[in-house]
């Protein structure tokens, strides 16, 4: 998988910008950490990967260190959990499960953006296409981004050019998760695996029942790819 195109263009855009570097979340898993070996390979020296634990495993602190060993790439933590439950404490508890998850991933936008102030750095987003179709991914949370480098690639594409930039095999072979909550895994919760989401994506015949569900979660998380709806007089 050919990289040095994304990476000229991370350059380009930061340029373009006025900025200096990148910042982006380093969750241990296969997308962030190939953002980060894209922007060390952009920025050697300008970029930041933040670790912002929020009620999570500790496997996933562990495999963000390991990755930014791997790239020796400069990296902060800030533990959000009491964070999150404070505010949790000082308005409701929802009995909404998704509710009280997709806060955790907008309290790292946050986070995010005052290390990209601070820095003069641009904020990098590792959504992918896969993922991008179908929404998958908090809106104004890890979307809350000034760049998605990974928009037009594939989950099996991330996984290609995760192993052309050295990123840990443990990384690889971990199971594709968003961290929201104990034991959960993209593929059982979005009900299909991305191969079969790629596959669907490239155009190629799969079960009906799957091509419908993902049809339909492309059509209801339209809002995400777009604007807030604006009236114009």
């Amino acid at each position: 998988m050919e990289f040095e195109p994304v990476v000229n263009w991370l350059r380009e855009i930061v340029k373009k910008s006025n900025a200096k570097g990148l910042v982006f979340g380093l969750s241990g898993g296969i997308d962030s950490a190939v953002i980060a070996g894209l922007a060390k390979k952009a920025f050697p020296n300008d970029s930041l990967g933040v670790i912002m634990p929020c009620e999570s495993a500790d496997e996933d602190e562990e495999d963000a260190i390991l990755v930014a060993d791997r790239l020796n790439l400069e990296v902060e933590k800030v533990d959000l959990t009491n964070t999150y439950r404070t505010l949790l404490k000082d308005s409701f508890i929802s009995d909404n499960k998704m509710a009280k998850s997709n806060i955790k991933p907008r309290l790292r936008m946050t986070t995010l953006y005052y290390y990209a102030q601070d820095r003069g750095y641009l904020v990098c987003g590792s959504s992918n296409a896969s993922e991008f179709y179908i929404g998958y991914y908090t809106k104004n949370g890890d979307s809350g981004v000034d760049i998605l480098p990974l928009v037009s690639f594939l989950k099996e594409e991330v996984f290609e050019m995760a192993r052309e930039l050295n990123i840990p095999e443990k990384i690889i072979d971990k199971k594709p998760s968003a961290g929201l909550w104990e034991n959960q895994t993209d593929e059982m919760e979005m009900g299909f695996t991305y191969e079969e989401l790629d596959a669907h994506i490239r155009g190629e015949k799969i079960d009906s029942d799957i091509a419908k569900k993902i049809e339909h979660m492309h059509e209801v998380s339209e809002h995400k790819r777009s604007f807030a709806a604006m009236y114009i007089k």
